[in-house]
């Protein structure tokens, strides 16, 4: 299936909960369901993005499947009291554990560009969904990431990150590719859109946040990984992760980076 190139760390814990929180509006602001649909949400990991999924579609009734029983254990801790309400399921996507049409909805966020067979996630999901039911899916492209000051060192540690994902048959630039996957899927009525991230020092708060609390923890999360396969030495890496956490300062430094959000339909029979 791939590999989650970032880790299980207590500081990807962390990232990730810093990551939906500053991402939500751009990213989940128009996501809702009626209460009542019944959405399945894959690769839920430890429930960051489940929140938001249930604070903008209250009433849903909601299953989440992960492959790692870890994940799906810190997921229920941190939906606390809402956790009584979604079912848990672990298990491959691949080989998801519900019969055929069990569910109105899927969501889908951040969990493609993970996998080396996306089109056949995707598949299942559409045998999953009833026809005439939806899916929504969100994925980053880092292959649209600039920011200045754009430093040789910056960028070799940023390089460093999709070589790691590569490696392990994931797809860092995925987000550009959402429609024709989709598509191959056997999703009709597809439609995109990019959400971009845009931060500068008119920005203060987005800028750091965006910078140093999700982008600079995720690249620096791939450090070990980079230092085993030589890709840059332990001094080089403290460079660009330097050179990457000062686009946040100043009246020069600017981040930009965009997200894509794709919604699709089962064809109905």
């Amino acid at each position: 299936m791939g590999g989650y190139v970032h880790g299980y760390s207590a500081r990807e814990a962390e990232r990730l909960a810093d990551q939906a929180t500053i991402l939500r509006p751009l990213l989940h602001g128009d996501t809702s369901f009626p209460p009542g649909t019944r959405v399945l949400e894959p690769g839920c990991g430890t429930g960051m993005q489940t929140q938001a999924l249930l604070a903008g579609s209250p009433g849903i009734d909601l299953t989440c499947l992960d492959v790692d029983a870890g994940q799906l254990a810190r997921a229920r801790a941190r939906l606390g009291e809402r956790a009584a309400a979604v079912a848990f399921r672990q298990g491959d996507l691949l080989n998801a554990p519900f019969p055929p049409a069990s569910f109105d909805a899927a969501f889908v966020c951040f969990l493609l560009e993970h996998l080396t067979r996306p089109v056949d996630a995707l598949a299942t999901l559409r045998r999953l969904v009833r026809p005439g039911g939806s899916i929504v899916v969100v994925e980053g492209d880092h292959g649209s990431c600039r920011f200045h000051p754009e430093t040789p060192a910056a960028m070799a540690a940023w390089s460093a990150l999709v070589t790691c994902q590569r490696r392990l048959g994931g797809d860092p630039d995925i987000g550009r590719r959402l429609y024709g996957l989709l598509a191959e899927a056997g999703f009709a009525d597809i439609v995109v859109e990019p959400r971009m991230v845009y931060a500068d020092a008119g920005r203060p708060a987005l800028r750091d946040g965006f910078v140093r609390r999700i982008i600079v923890p995720m690249v620096d999360g791939v450090r070990e990984a980079a230092l085993t396969a030589g890709l840059l030495d332990a001094s080089a890496w403290a460079r660009g992760l330097a050179d990457l956490d000062a686009t946040a300062e100043g009246p020069e430094g600017a981040f930009c980076y965009t997200f894509f959000k794709a919604t699709a339909r089962v064809p109905e029979e």
